[in-house]
């Protein structure tokens, strides 16, 4: 017959790993969600980047085909238009 100290030590015995391997199971999926919070907000932040360029692109672009599809005296003007503007913004751009 088992008698409460054999219990207790099986108890231990069983018990003690278990709880170890389960808190360390824990841990580890923690670790893990942590890990996929921040490369999600890395893709995120990426994908805003991204958006922000391609909308400059697309500007530039529209500009582009105006002037293309423009008569000749209105793309001089607008492509005038254009040199200071472009000529100040890389101006600020270079002081940041």
């Amino acid at each position: 017959m088992i008698g409460p100290g054999e219990v207790f030590i099986a108890l231990f015995v069983v018990g003690i790993p278990t709880l170890t391997i389960g808190f360390l199971i824990s841990r580890w999926f923690r670790l893990r969600e942590k890990k996929l919070e921040i490369d999600s907000m890395m893709a995120a932040e990426k994908a805003a980047q991204y958006v922000s360029h391609s909308k400059e692109v697309e500007q530039r672009l529209a500009v582009l085909e105006r002037i293309v599809t423009d008569g000749g005296l209105e793309t001089a003007a607008q492509i005038e238009a254009l040199r200071p503007a472009r000529l100040a913004s890389k101006a600020s751009e270079g002081q940041r």
